[in-house]
């Protein structure tokens, strides 16, 4: 298997070198990594290429990282039925800087990117209808970011006297805790009272 994605990370460099930064084989593999200009040109010819065959598209993700100045990554999983290889292609972004759609080179993709929208806010340049996908349309934020509370903001439930769903701010029945220790199995580096004889 790794012949087989060296032999095509070479082949890769020698014919379309300049549509990608970097070509790495990391758990099974090859993952190139690119820019949001080169991203369209790069999928149509690892999709037309006769030596590639990259001809199905298995996701569209995104991957948070707050503390980089491009805060996501685009992640793009291809599959070649013809060679039985995988290969990931990512591309960075920011909030407010839009990663072109790849809707026009695998149909496919259009609800990957809107699923990547709805939960990461990344945006998509020429995607047909980029909107909310699995979140209700006046949901405020995007819950896969790192920033987002865990809680979220409201509570969404049935009222049955109302005899619709109705939105509440979240009401916590119990304070937040702060364990001062990493986890029950290791306790606290100090001695709690009544507790003096277990040091």
């Amino acid at each position: 298997m790794s012949e087989a994605l060296n032999s095509l990370a070479t082949y890769l460099r020698e014919t379309k070198g300049a549509l990608f930064a970097e070509a790495t084989i990391a758990f099974g593999d090859l993952t190139l990594t690119t820019t949001g200009e080169n991203i369209v040109a790069l999928l149509t010819f690892l999709r037309d290429d006769a030596r590639c065959g990259f001809v199905n598209i298995i996701d569209v993700c995104g991957v948070d990282y707050p503390a980089r100045a491009e805060r996501f990554d685009v992640v793009y999983h291809l599959l070649s039925p013809k060679q039985n290889l995988r290969i990931r292609v990512k591309v960075a972004t920011s909030e407010e800087e839009p990663v072109p759609s790849i809707c026009g080179v695998f149909p496919g993709a259009d609800w990957f990117e809107r699923e990547a929208y709805d939960m990461y806010g990344i945006l998509f340049t020429g995607h047909p209808d980029l909107r909310r996908i699995l979140t209700d349309y006046g949901f405020e934020g995007y819950p896969l970011r790192k920033d987002f509370p865990l809680t979220g903001y409201v509570e969404v439930r049935y009222n049955d006297e109302a005899k619709r769903v109705v939105y509440e701010p979240v009401e916590l029945k119990q304070e937040f805790r702060n364990f001062d220790f990493l986890s029950p199995w290791e306790g606290t580096d100090y001695v709690l009272p009544g507790d003096e004889k277990a040091k």
